[in-house]
């Protein structure tokens, strides 16, 4: 069985889209097909659960197996033609993924139409295949695909970079790091379209390198931006703006762990760009805070306020509004060349060159580790201080180490990092809840509310103060309880 380094970009965009992104290309050998793929996996999903895909694809009288294994711009790929039409479970590293006799299944399919085009690029060979048809599960099951994808044959990849860029000139294309099989599988398994959650156990080899560790944790924290972005410009809700500024919040402090490997001249334009995406989510995001937590709070009580119907009609119109606002956002141009740029950074960029990059990541983690925990520790008193902008400073170093401890985590026994993030949550959760009090008042005060709507949105953030000194209090403790912790990497 032929194996193989996949290295390949993807890319979503609209059926209308695909003549200009072609037309844009370099010119080359053009070949039109139709590809029938069925995807396999046991009752349990353990190819799945291994990051892994099995496919059997037809093509012109011709059964090709292939299994593929990992995650982001470069992937296993394991390929040989088969005569039957079920997969062998001889071939490849497919023993070791599934048990001998595994009951390997079909489980979904995929048809698409694709145009493919080979030829040179900036001293590479590029294969250009734009894909449109559909996922198909049992029954009813179906959702479309259109995607453009350029895969690196032989050359640098900083050629696939360079020709994303043109071709997203030329057409809006959004980089996308689900595979065909992630949504196959999602669609089988009943799963609704909406914002995905971050996968927290990155799954980290102590022999990596430090680079390669923060390739794993960047490629998490772009995937999580890209499929929330993506959810965002088909759906705008809470839940995608929430999960999108998590995925930028995890690749900034990544930013900040992984600090001494990565300064190159691209570090600052970088952390401008996801500065500037983070920023175009904050009024939303307190907006959602306010209506879900505050004032539905006040809706369910026994005694509401008089004027909290048109508070809920104005603060939902603003909502709305801020939704759109994001939405669009996530489909400008800067986010597409953002996403690009970023991640041809994590993936080329010249910090990679350095050699504290190719150290192991075991000797890396517990300093790292350590520096979060003393910038943390030096500003502890601001808990129970009078200070707002200096515990949201706090809180920003709690969400550092707690990113960097479940990041890194995976490198030391589960139980103890467990229980170290037990009390970092348990900081963080009273360090929000505070922070929520400090913006509810400036926010509610540049809306422009109507006089009932005004009035009970005073009354509401009264109420909250009242309870900010039980609140400091908690924080104080919380922030004791954590710096007297011993730390699981030492």
């Amino acid at each position: 069985m032929e194996t193989d380094r996949e290295i390949e970009l993807k890319f979503a965009c609209g059926p209308e889209d695909l003549a200009a992104v072609l037309a844009a290309a370099p010119a080359g050998d053009d070949e039109s097909r139709e590809l029938i793929s069925v995807y396999f996996d046991t009752p349990d999903r353990a190819l799945q659960k291994a990051g892994a895909s099995l496919r059997v694809r037809e093509q012109a009288g011709r059964r090709v197996q292939t299994l593929k294994r990992g995650e982001g711009l470069v992937r296993e790929e394991h390929e040989a033609p088969i005569e039957g039409l079920a997969p062998d479970p001889q071939l490849g590293p497919l023993p070791s993924l599934a048990p001998k006799g595994a009951d390997l299944r079909p489980v979904f399919n995929v048809r698409v139409s694709r145009r493919q085009r080979s030829f040179r690029y900036r001293d590479a060979e590029i294969e250009l295949a734009l894909d449109q048809g559909e996922v198909s599960g049992g029954g009813d099951q179906k959702t479309p695909i259109c995607e453009v994808e350029l895969e690196l044959k032989s050359g640098p990849p900083s050629a696939l970079f360079h020709l994303a860029r043109e071709l997203s000139a030329a057409a809006p294309l959004y980089l996308t790091f689900e595979s065909k099989a992630a949504r196959g599988h999602a669609l089988v398994s009943g799963e609704p379209p909406g914002a995905a959650r971050y996968n927290e156990a990155v799954e980290l080899s102590t022999d990596c390198t430090v680079a390669e560790a923060f390739e794993a944790v960047a490629g998490g924290a772009l995937a999580q931006i890209a499929v929330n972005a993506a959810s965002l410009r088909l759906t705008p809700g809470p839940e995608a703006v929430h999960q999108l500024r998590v995925g930028v919040r995890r690749l900034r402090s990544a930013l900040s762990t992984f600090k001494p490997i990565l300064r190159d001249e691209s570090l600052d334009a970088v952390k401008a760009d996801l500065k500037w995406l983070s920023h175009a989510c904050d009024e939303v995001r307190n907006l959602d805070v306010f209506a879900d937590e505050t004032l539905h709070a006040a809706e369910i009580g026994d005694q509401p306020p008089p004027g909290v119907k048109v508070l809920r009609k104005a603060i939902d119109t603003a909502r709305r509004r801020a939704w759109a606002r994001a939405a669009r956002t996530a489909a400008s141009a800067r986010f597409r060349a953002l996403m690009i740029d970023v991640t041809a950074w994590v993936e080329t960029g010249a910090w990679r060159d350095g050699e504290a990059a190719q150290a192991g990541v075991e000797t890396f983690a517990g300093p790292a580790l350590t520096r979060h925990r003393k910038r943390l520790s030096k500003r502890r008193d601001a808990a129970g201080g009078t200070d707002d902008t200096a515990r949201h400073h706090l809180r920003i170093e709690a969400k550092k180490l707690r990113y960097a401890a479940e990041d890194l985590g995976g490198l030391y026994g589960r139980k103890a990092v467990h229980r170290y993030l037990d009390r970092l949550k348990e900081l963080q959760e009273v360090l929000g809840q505070l922070n929520d009090l400090a913006t509810a008042e400036p926010l509610v005060a540049n809306l422009g509310l109507p006089a009932e709507a005004a009035f009970a949105a005073g009354e509401l953030v009264g109420l909250q103060a009242a309870a900010k000194p039980r609140l400091v209090k908690r924080a104080a403790k919380a922030a004791k309880r954590l710096t007297e912790a011993e730390p699981f990497w030492v």
